[in-house]
């Protein structure tokens, strides 16, 4: 067998990918971290059709360094939606295991302690390449990824908000706070921005929008993984333009830190808020989440949505959901559009 040397082509060679479910509907789900990767776990299921569009704004932890360290795209929200999108055979579990597995020294401090050995990799693709889509296709055909993961925009972004902090005296003034990790901890934003307010989207992204049958927005942590789509004002444009429908997945969880007291109908009002022209035609929710049921439903036909309702969390006290369970829901609501 023969040493491949030089720069890699752009396109990865074929055959690399594990086996595909039957066809289904064209399907791209946008968000980021965890409640993207949930998305992506369901909708393998259901369609080989599939595209991550996912937000590229992080700033802490291996994803931060390496960003700030190389001047690259966050890459820790890709690795997470390439895993998710990973073959149910050993080939693909094995990779899944390599792409999250974090360095630890015994002692601690050294210089790769706590970074993914996925970002590392993609990283790695992007200096021999010189192109970030193409870098995250080659990682998707060594995965057997089942669908293609792109990045949101083209550049990293910054995100910006202002919070609101009560004094000892009971007076409150709003201070500004920058970057997605402070973001994410800060209690109740009152408003958030993207940097630069003018940042490219991904041309692919757009694209994959502009064709697909079904786009799904949702869940993940609502102003720093879910918002930021709607911020992003060419992926805005292209989510309103879109002649694909469109499903909205709610949070188990409300009141986070990033969302402090808001019920889920406020999680709507704010979707409408920063981009009043954006419509949804379903709302999946689970019952459990939604504490006032009338409030949520015309917060949803603000929107031009159906409230659907079904128990997507798993088992247990964490608010996670379940594939199999959120697949199923998925599933319904294609099928009856």
């Amino acid at each position: 067998m023969g040493v491949l040397t030089g720069p890699l082509p752009l396109i990865p060679p074929t055959g690399l990918t594990g086996s595909q479910p039957a066809k289904g509907p064209t399907v791209v789900a946008l968000g980021g971290g965890h409640g993207l990767s949930a998305s992506l776990s369901a909708l393998r299921l259901l369609t080989s059709e599939l595209t991550a569009v996912v937000t590229v704004a992080d700033d802490g932890g291996s994803s931060g360094r390496l960003r700030e360290e190389y001047g690259v795209l966050p890459p820790g929200d890709l690795r997470m939606a390439l895993s998710a999108l990973c073959d149910d055979t050993d080939w693909g579990r094995t990779w899944r295991d390599v792409m999250q597995h974090r360095f630890r020294s015994a002692r601690g401090g050294a210089s790769l302690d706590e970074h993914a050995m996925g970002n590392l990799l993609i990283v790695t693709l992007w200096e021999l390449l010189g192109d970030a889509v193409a870098g995250l296709k080659w990682a998707g055909a060594l995965l057997g990824a089942r669908g293609q993961v792109l990045p949101m925009s083209t550049v990293p972004l910054t995100i910006e908000g202002d919070v609101r902090v009560t004094a000892p005296d009971g007076s409150s003034t709003v201070t500004t706070i920058t970057g997605q990790a402070r973001c994410a901890v800060a209690g109740s934003l009152e408003s958030v921005r993207l940097l630069p307010e003018q940042a490219p989207a991904c041309v692919e992204a757009l694209t994959a929008v502009e064709l697909a049958d079904w786009v799904v927005l949702g869940p993940g942590s609502w102003y720093t993984s879910v918002l930021p789509h709607l911020l992003l004002p060419e992926m805005r444009q292209a989510l309103c333009d879109t002649p694909a429908k469109r499903c909205l997945t709610m949070n188990l969880a409300m009141d986070t830190k990033e969302t402090s007291g808001m019920s889920a109908a406020d999680h709507l009002h704010v979707l409408r808020d920063y981009a009043p022209e954006f419509s949804a035609d379903v709302v999946l929710a689970d019952p459990a989440s939604v504490s006032d049921l009338a409030e949520f439903e015309r917060a949803a036909g603000m929107i031009g949505a159906e409230v659907v309702l079904g128990r997507v969390g798993a088992s247990g006290r964490r608010p996670v959901h379940d594939p199999l369970r959120l697949a199923t829901a998925y599933q319904d609501i294609f099928g009856n559009s």
